[in-house]
């Protein structure tokens, strides 16, 4: 399907209120046509994999065309200076979300991503490494424990970023490592007490609701990430 053929299709979905409705939870309302998810992944469906046309749409610039190009790229085909560049062009943390946990995390370069991108200091990119940890945990089902012991540190290290964006990010992570099985778990809740040391309103928080969902239950089979719902902006 041709490019302008799967715009016209977005364009006829737009919804000018789900876009005031989207600002309110912090979605970027610049290029939004306020399309919803399970639309743009029934597109996804209909369209299949298709790298150059994920190419396509990621320069289109539109909101929902750069979900829908993290739907439908092929992460064999994505090269690691254009996942750089797309992640450079993140604008709202629901492009991050559903970019990291459809494409990126299937990408040879998941886990090195993951680590450098907490060390950046753009707020999207930034939330893209801990979103991809936490979409690593989730996914990548024969990864050994000590692959994400790798990422506590970073976790503790970077909780007192007071970023919203970043912090709920950095929740995620923690609380998805810790998810994975009950060795993650016990060293999560050890992360997440050492954290709650640190002075800063953003690392209690992190770990006081990390803490709360750690505690509360055993892990479990986990599903797949998906945008948030129901704890406001970034889970």
């Amino acid at each position: 399907m041709k490019i302008q053929e799967v715009l016209s299709r977005l364009k006829r979905q737009a919804h000018s209120a789900n876009v005031a409705g989207m600002a309110r939870f912090g979605i970027n309302p610049r290029g939004t046509l306020g399309v919803s998810i399970p639309a743009l992944r029934k597109l996804a469906k209909d369209l299949e994999k298709d790298h150059k046309l994920a190419r396509a749409l990621w320069t289109s610039g539109l909101h929902e065309a750069r979900i829908l190009a993290g739907l439908v790229a092929d992460p064999a085909a994505l090269t690691e200076r254009e996942m750089e560049r797309w992640a450079r062009d993140f604008d709202s943390w629901d492009i991050c979300d559903q970019v990291c946990s459809n494409l990126f995390d299937k990408t040879p370069w998941a886990w090195k991503k993951a680590k450098e991108w907490t060390a950046r200091d753009e707020e999207f990119v930034k939330r893209a490494g801990f979103v991809l940890m936490a979409a690593l945990a989730v996914h990548d089902k024969s990864a050994p424990d000590a692959k994400f012991l790798v990422f506590l540190p970073i976790i503790r290290r970077e909780a007192g970023d007071e970023r919203n964006f970043v912090k709920k990010a950095v929740n995620w992570a923690l609380r998805q490592i810790g998810k994975r099985n009950e060795h993650l778990r016990r060293e999560a809740v050890k992360t997440a007490l050492s954290i709650q040391r640190l002075d800063s309103r953003s690392a209690r928080w992190i770990a006081a609701d990390a803490l709360r969902e750690l505690r509360a239950r055993k892990p479990k089979e986990q599903k797949t990430p998906r945008t948030q719902r129901g704890r406001g902006p970034g889970r």
